[in-house]
């Protein structure tokens, strides 16, 4: 069963709605600070674009403000995040660790392909130990088309990969895999949209039952 897992970070590993809130409310509250937003936290907006890429992201929330505003609250939000997920605010998703460990203990390599920036994601796999298991994490801020097509063609070259799947809760997961001739393995968790995952080949409500579907993938 040697095959090759590439697995999303938000939304399909980590719950990233543990510490969401937290962090824009945050995110917001140091922008009313500053005189740039009077209004509530827009978390309903955010949550309807969860996995988008962080630039396009306060593109969406803030189309009135500059790019140096967005910039800045760029790095301001990334710094909370951090900050929550090293104060043990966020969660993996259920079963996570026990299915890294099937994985490994059946000949998978893992890898993580998430629109997260770097430190983002070096936090989480420090912090949970995800590394033990994971052979490399690639971040959306190594490819300049911000495309996570790209990103997921970027680990097939790497590490010549001819057979596996990728696993995530998004449509930007789903078409990832088509693209690159994967399997498409949709995670029915918090954030994902049932018209989105119509589109994979395969749909979860938990992380264990790769443990039987995989067997049956011919990737």
């Amino acid at each position: 069963m040697s095959q090759s897992l590439i697995f999303d970070m938000d939304g399909t590993l980590f719950q990233t709605d543990k510490i969401l809130e937290l962090s824009l409310d945050d995110t917001f509250a140091y922008l009313r600070s500053k005189s740039e937003w009077n209004t509530d936290t827009p978390i309903d907006k955010y949550r309807e674009i969860m996995g988008a890429p962080l630039p396009k992201v306060w593109e969406t929330l803030l189309p009135d403000h500059s790019r140096k505003v967005r910039e800045e609250v760029d790095s301001y939000f990334l710094e909370r995040l951090v900050e929550n997920i090293r104060n043990g605010n966020g969660s993996l998703y259920p079963n996570v660790k026990e299915i890294f460990r099937y994985l490994k203990e059946n000949n998978c390599s893992i890898y993580i392909a998430s629109n997260g920036l770097v430190e983002y994601l070096k936090a989480i796999v420090k912090y949970y130990n995800l590394d033990h298991w994971v052979t490399e994490t690639f971040s959306i801020q190594q490819i300049d088309s911000l495309n996570k097509s790209d990103l997921v063609q970027s680990i097939i070259k790497k590490y010549d990969i001819t057979k596996g799947a990728v696993i995530g809760d998004r449509l930007s997961d789903i078409n990832a895999a088509k693209d690159n001739g994967l399997v498409s393995i949709g995670c029915n968790f918090d954030f994902a949209q049932e018209a989105e995952l119509s589109q994979a080949n395969f749909v979860i409500d938990d992380l264990i039952e790769l443990q039987t579907l995989l067997p049956n993938i011919s990737g």
